[in-house]
């Protein structure tokens, strides 16, 4: 039967299983490349799915080993308007100036039509502005009640009998 890859069946195993040191991703890396230089891109062939699985094995280390702890989506945006040159009002895909400022200071967040503007613009993943776990969270910011005919007057508390 002729081979049609270079991974021998006794390691192919191995493949599915977690990747937990260096030397096991630098493998993993091996593998996914020898299977991409014979596969290609051609998702019938039954290997592609070990690519796939591979992928998602190694993306998952690189992000436990060198993602980067307490970084939150402003300090994403903060740190590429640095590396760009860019001012608060140079920024239409988040919106004026003036949310683009409330978005640095904490009051507002980035929403998802800002998130997809400033990745294609920048050319990264949407996920990098979501921050991570362990980032500063939004600050609040209490705001003063605005006066309207509904709010001058105290309403009474209707409770439900039953």
């Amino acid at each position: 039967m002729k081979t049609r890859t270079a991974i021998r069946k006794r390691e192919s195993a191995r493949a599915f299983l977690a990747i937990r040191t260096g030397r096991e991703y630098d493998l993993a890396v091996r593998r996914l490349n020898a299977l991409v230089d014979e596969i290609g891109d051609h998702p019938k062939d039954p290997r592609y799915r070990l690519i796939e699985t591979l992928s998602v094995l190694i993306e998952a280390y690189d992000k436990q080993r060198h993602g980067l702890p307490g970084v939150s989506g402003v300090d994403v945006v903060r740190f590429l308007m640095e590396q760009h040159g860019l001012k608060q009002g140079d920024l239409p895909e988040i919106g004026s100036q003036g949310v683009v400022s409330e978005i640095l200071t904490g009051r507002r967040a980035l929403n998802v039509r800002q998130i997809l503007g400033l990745a294609e613009r920048f050319g990264v993943e949407p996920s990098a502005f979501l921050g991570t776990a362990d980032a500063a969270p939004l600050r609040r910011v209490r705001r003063a009640p605005s006066l309207t005919p509904e709010t001058e007057m105290p309403h009474k508390t209707s409770l439900a009998v039953r």
